[in-house]
């Protein structure tokens, strides 16, 4: 086995992309290494639409399975890999076909809007799918006297109903890593960053409390609620120069590389998802180079998810 060290991989990486016409995709989670070689890094809605609007005959997806799942449905006709088939999602696993189908049974007059973060058998079953970025508009669409039912994330889930007032019937899943972000690491953070903006997924086991306390003046009054292209968007608008970031931790590479003059803190030191920092430059090397690692999702199931997904894309 050849050792490579860190500069030959990027070397190796750029000249296979190129012989293969291959596109990287890559998540804002993804390791700093893995972000600098990417063609493009984005949230699981900016990632899809450049999934479907390449030229490229391959797409590396640097993200968790899922995500290539959803790349392969939007773009039947190229060969999509994921560098390692173990990286999933605590979220995706939170709800079976099954389940789904189940709980459709007992509620046969609603519309079904799943989050991204699911299995393409999932979204097979759903009539719309979602974005943290787009999931307002999405529910905003559905008729108002329609009765809904949102998957997976609780939290997500919770957050839309405060935006748009509307009742929803909420799946109990969350993501493992969000989940631990409460008000008390966004308090501690307030209190040793006090005049930093918080910038909050609304994945995040505090999104909707904070949103509340929020609207009353009292404590997360600099609370700013957003996906993380929204959290991007927001760091390089806003006068602050100063954050606290309640997501994912390898968001803050980007933020940093940026907007360098600005300061950036994890709300939690220890939201690191360990799916998402499975992908390695040794990883996407090997996949590229023996083209492994592949995501096909079957002809029959792709065809009723591309629907639930192509709503998505439009109301983007």
């Amino acid at each position: 086995m050849v050792i490579m060290n860190t500069q030959e991989l990027i070397d190796g990486i750029k000249e296979l992309k190129e012989e293969k016409n291959a596109v990287i995709l890559g998540h804002n989670y993804m390791v700093p290494e893995v972000q600098d070689i990417a063609d493009y890094i984005g949230d699981s809605l900016g990632l899809s639409h450049q999934a479907a609007d390449t030229d490229a005959e391959m797409i590396i997806f640097c993200g968790v399975h899922f995500m290539a799942e959803t790349a392969s449905i939007i773009s039947p006709d190229k060969k999509v890999l994921i560098p390692d088939l173990e990286a999933g999602c605590s979220l995706a696993d939170s709800i079976t076909a099954e389940q789904l189908r189940e709980w459709k049974a007992e509620h046969p007059d609603a519309v079904t809007v799943t989050y991204i973060n699911t299995t393409a058998a999932v979204k097979a079953e759903c009539d719309y799918c979602c974005t943290s970025s787009n999931a307002v508009d999405v529910i905003n669409t559905i008729p108002e006297d329609k009765e809904i039912l949102f998957l997976p994330d609780k939290f997500l889930g919770g957050y839309i109903e405060m935006v748009t007032g509307r009742e929803l019937n909420i799946w109990d899943g969350a993501c493992h890593v969000h989940e631990k972000i409460g008000e008390l690491n966004l308090s501690e953070k307030q209190e040793e960053y006090p005049e930093a903006e918080m910038l909050i997924h609304p994945e995040c086991g505090c999104s909707t409390s904070c949103m509340m306390k929020s609207a009353m003046y009292f404590d997360c009054e600099d609370g700013h609620i957003h996906s993380t292209s929204g959290m991007l968007n927001r760091a390089q608008e806003s006068d602050a120069d100063e954050f606290v970031v309640a997501t994912e931790t390898g968001i803050l590479h980007r933020m940093r590389k940026e907007n360098p003059g600005k300061k950036f803190h994890p709300a939690n030191e220890n939201a690191v998802c360990e799916f998402m920092k499975m992908i390695t430059l040794e990883k996407l090397y090997d996949s590229l180079k023996h083209e492994q690692h592949e995501v096909k999702v079957d002809e029959e199931l792709a065809e009723r998810a591309h629907l639930p997904i192509e709503r998505m894309l439009s109301i983007a």
